[in-house]
């Protein structure tokens, strides 16, 4: 990667990163990167006329990938943002690894609902398809109408109905 140091590009200072040079690294747009700015996940320094320029420490780079990892992972921006200020806290890290088993729990309890309720919706969906084939094969596609009128009427998921 092509970071640089913006003060003496010759010094062994802590290396800094431009906005572009972030979002190749990391495929993504500088406006994500400065959406997650906004967000508070990160906040690089400020510098040149008006600090119109970016500077990004290792440590805003650090926040980006754990941010990164964290939307990969499916969590919130308010659980990454927890997550990731609490990876830079002095305080003990078993406390930091049991949050972060909590809330990787509630996550995987989300993620196998959706999961069952995408089951349910395939096999509702084959069963409807299985019908109409049957129907096509035996003629009897002028009966389509009550067909449609008893898909209508199948129960919906479990979060589905919930959600109602």
């Amino acid at each position: 990667i092509g970071a640089y140091c913006l003060l003496d590009p010759t010094s062994h200072t802590m290396p800094t990163y431009t906005i572009t040079e972030l979002a190749r690294e990391f495929d993504i747009t500088p406006r994500a990167i400065r959406f997650y700015e906004d967000q508070g996940l990160i906040s690089p320094k400020r510098e040149g006329a008006g600090g119109r320029t970016r500077v990004y420490s290792a440590r805003e780079r650090t926040r980006l990938k754990l941010t990164l990892r964290g939307k990969r992972l499916g969590l919130t921006l308010s659980e990454i943002k927890s997550l990731v200020d609490m990876y830079e806290s002095p305080k003990d890290s078993s406390v930091q690894m049991k949050r972060f088993l909590t809330v990787l729990a509630r996550h995987r309890e989300t993620l196998e609902q959706q999961r069952e309720d995408i089951e349910v919706t395939l096999a509702e969906i084959a069963m409807h398809e299985d019908e109409c084939r049957r129907m096509l094969e035996g003629g009897t596609a002028k009966k389509a109408q009550p067909v449609l009128r008893t898909v209508a009427k199948k129960p919906v998921s479990k979060r589905s109905k919930e959600a109602a």
